[in-house]
């Protein structure tokens, strides 16, 4: 039985000093203390992943149908024989090469010219709009007086002059009471 207050002893005995814990790599010779000095002589190839883009199905069932195809076979058929992929709009996916003439983000805004900042343009600019603005509302606008008794045309009055044509009605009468 383990001592009151204390942990039950591990039966199996442990290794001399010895003893090194863990597996030896055999591929990296140095460890830490070589990888730490020469990190930078390690020339590591790795291999280009080729990715394999999914089928463009859209695509495919467009030329389908203008090929002709109707049945599942058919389309089954043309699948089979036009397998088209969809493209990889990451160009610079797994170590692509960049345009010299691309750049990333939203254009810059162009400059404020410090000259008008300091010299309150903007602020004229403003204070000449909101003149012209009050110049137009205290205008008065002029009324269209027209001649005394003249009556303004609406669409009673055009309906008045030029009626509309009347439909000429045409009955329809059994044959039986042609000749009465």
């Amino acid at each position: 039985q383990p001592e009151l207050g204390k942990p039950m002893r591990n039966c199996y005995p442990l290794p001399g000093f010895d003893f090194t814990y863990g597996m030896y790599m055999h591929k990296r010779d140095g460890g830490v203390p070589e990888a730490i000095g020469h990190w930078d002589s390690v020339k590591v190839k790795a291999k280009p992943h080729k990715r394999v883009m999914p089928r463009d199905f859209v695509t495919m069932g467009r030329g389908a149908v203008d090929e002709g195809c109707t049945t599942a076979r058919e389309f089954a058929l043309y699948y089979n024989y036009m397998d088209t992929r969809c493209k990889d709009k990451n160009i610079l996916r797994y170590g692509g090469k960049v345009p010299p003439d691309m750049t990333f983000g939203r254009p810059s805004r162009p400059p404020t010219p410090i000259y008008d900042i300091l010299q309150h343009r903007y602020r004229e600019l403003w204070m000449e709009s909101q003149r012209a603005r009050t110049v137009v509302q205290h205008t008065p606008v002029k009324k269209k007086v027209g001649l005394v008794g003249e009556v303004r045309e609406n669409r009673t009055t055009l309906l008045r002059m030029h009626p509309l044509p009347v439909k000429e009605e045409s009955f329809w009468h059994p044959q039986r009471f042609e000749k009465v």
